[in-house]
C-alpha cells in the first residue's frame, strides 16, 4: 500500500508541477498555457500530493 501510494503521489506531483507551469505561461503548446484556472489546480493537486506523501512517509512511534 505504501510503495503504490508513494507512485500515485508523485505522479500527482508531477501532473500538478507540469499543469502550474502551463497555467503560469512558463511552459507553452496546450490550451492549459496562460489560462489560470490550470494554475489553480496544479497547486492544489501539488498540495494534496506533498501532504500524501508526508501522510504516507512520517515516522510512526515504535510500541515499548
Amino acid at each position: 500500500m505504501k510503495l503504490w501510494g508513494n507512485v500515485i503521489a508523485i505522479v500527482v506531483l508531477a501532473v500538478g508541477v507540469l499543469w502550474t507551469l502551463q497555467g503560469a505561461n512558463v511552459i507553452g503548446g496546450s490550451f492549459m498555457t496562460g489560462q489560470s484556472q490550470w494554475l489553480y489546480i496544479g497547486l492544489a493537486c501539488v498540495v494534496v500530493a506533498l501532504f500524501a506523501l508526508w501522510r504516507l512517509n512520517r515516522g510512526r512511534p515504535s510500541r515499548p
